[in-house]
């Protein structure tokens, strides 16, 4: 267990520089608009369905790539690959309930916690 959770971590770590990167040259290419995060967000989706079918198995190599570099880089990757995972286990209502909860809920817990952190005086 310790020698995933530090794959995990060192991959987590990459995964985050890579992100930095990305959005920071995105950011120089169009400034003002997320293309940094969009792009981070579909890379990191398609990296993971690749990831799921060719790694899954690999105990070993699966931690750092999947959780650790991808979780990283972006944790939309896992949102998707759950997503996909419902509608391909015949479960489409339960996919359909679980992207729109998710945005849904991520949207106004994005709005709460800007509310809140904008209520605390300076």
């Amino acid at each position: 267990m310790i020698q995933s959770i530090l794959l995990v971590a060192l991959g987590g770590a990459a995964g985050s520089v890579a992100r930095f990167l990305v959005v920071t040259a995105a950011g120089r290419v169009m400034p003002g608009w997320p293309l940094g995060t969009l792009v981070v967000n579909v890379a990191g989706s398609l990296a993971i369905g690749v990831a799921y079918v060719l790694l899954t198995q690999r105990v070993q190599v699966a931690p750092l790539v999947m959780a650790g570099f991808l979780g990283g880089f972006t944790t939309f990757s896992a949102f998707s690959l759950d997503a996909m995972k419902l509608w391909e286990g015949g479960q489409a209502v339960q996919a359909i309930a679980y992207v729109a909860a998710s945005v849904i809920l991520s949207l106004a817990a994005v709005a709460l916690g800007a509310a809140l952190a904008r209520s605390i005086p300076a």
